[in-house]
């Protein structure tokens, strides 16, 4: 083992393990398994395990509803075209080279394409990775709304004192959905040369060690709070510590009672957690995983300003706040809001995952996307095509 990782690793559970009160570790995982969690990124596995991750690892249910939300379909084949690197692509061209799994498109609240490969079907739950934070936000925006959480400017040590006297003390929930909160975390997996980001993925989600979250309680600060974007897993892996705290329930719990029964799903979502029952968290920041279809019923609530299943899921209002960028600031990669992502000149929004999972709302077409993908690490530019072919896909006319 490379000796700065070796040597950061100690440190990290030492710093960790001084600060809590709960048992760091029940029986590890075997190698084996520690093996095929370190290499659930390598592109020639990843297609299949990335939706078969309640065999690598721990899983708590996010229960289905009693009787789905149908959706009706008028099926139609993808006769449009995209423009990337200053190529016409057939909209077929999305499918093997941009990696896809699975793909779904929905316009005016009916399914016009639905497509499985590599092994998938209906049943399939893939791993969202950080669409997930997406779905933590609306948690809170319900907490709101339910009186759990008296205001979005609260301070977070108002509700997790455990986080006092480090980077997170004077930063408000606001500021973490912002991405803004202004604690050192660089957010990089370079293995080689390990930040604290990886430090942690490895110690929490691989060896199951500590648990994720907790690490913002060893944080400095790196920027005044509010004052710049920073993206970052642990703000949101803290987010969901706090819809813990003040729910009284599991982030599961929470999530199957307020949005996944409620919504008609039609299939138990999960997520991996970073240790075995009585010890280990959900992984909000990254960890939650569902069919394709209740996705897409998760975007058309979304579509819907948080009215699905007929009937009203989210506060009034919530949505259009969470989707508004930051300041009314966009770059040409787009802007943030609450833990989405927004489309620079559009009223367009999205949840995005690492190795190019979309879910992609387009309030003006009407229009829904699910891509659920195993795009490579280094495939950096495979976004902007995705992007190019979601807003062609939004402007098709079936």
């Amino acid at each position: 083992m490379n000796v700065g990782l070796r040597k950061a690793k100690g440190f990290l559970a030492l710093a960790i393990s001084a600060t809590l009160s709960l048992p760091l570790a029940a029986e590890p995982p075997s190698p084996a398994v520690v093996a095929a969690r370190r290499a659930i990124f390598d592109p020639a596995i990843s297609s299949v395990l990335f939706h078969n991750m309640d065999e690598l690892f721990e899983t708590r249910v996010v229960g289905h509803a009693a009787a789905p939300w149908q959706l009706p379909r008028t099926d139609a084949p993808m006769n449009f075209s995209y423009s990337y690197g200053g190529a016409t692509k057939p909209a077929s061209e999305i499918l093997d080279g941009n990696y896809t799994n699975a793909l779904l498109i929905i316009k005016d609240g009916k399914i016009v394409t639905e497509i499985y490969r590599n092994g998938t079907d209906a049943q399939s739950r893939f791993i969202s990775w950080s669409m997930s934070k997406s779905l933590t936000g609306t948690l809170v925006g319900l907490a709101v709304s339910e009186g759990r959480i008296k205001s979005l400017d609260d301070g977070i040590v108002t509700y997790l004192p455990e986080l006092r006297r480090t980077g997170y003390e004077g930063v408000t929930i606001r500021q973490i959905l912002e991405m803004r909160s202004g604690v050192d975390y660089d957010e990089r997996y370079d293995w080689k040369n390990p930040s604290v980001a990886s430090i942690n993925h490895e110690e929490a989600l691989v060896q199951n060690r500590v648990r994720f979250a907790d690490v913002a309680r060893t944080l400095k600060r790196k920027h005044a709070p509010g004052s710049t974007f920073d993206y970052k897993t642990i703000d949101t892996a803290v987010l969901g510590w706090l819809v813990e705290r003040v729910t009284g329930m599991s982030a599961s719990a929470y999530m199957s009672s307020r949005i996944w029964e409620r919504l008609g799903t039609e299939r138990d979502a999960f997520y991996i957690m970073d240790g075995p029952p009585g010890i280990g968290r959900e992984f909000t920041g990254g960890g939650f995983n569902a069919t394709l279809r209740d996705y897409g019923r998760f975007g058309q609530m979304m579509l819907q300003d948080g009215v699905g299943n007929g009937q009203r899921i989210l506060p009034a209002g919530w949505v259009r706040q969470a989707t508004a960028p930051v300041g009314g600031q966009e770059g040409e990669t787009g802007g943030y809001g609450y833990q989405w992502w927004t489309v620079q000149n559009s009223d367009a929004y999205f949840a995005l995952g690492l190795c190019g999972q979309f879910i992609y709302v387009d309030p003006i077409t009407r229009t829904v996307i699910v891509k659920l993908s195993y795009v490579p690490l280094e495939k950096g530019d495979a976004m902007k095509e995705t992007l190019s072919f979601m807003a062609a896909a939004s402007a098709w006319r079936p």
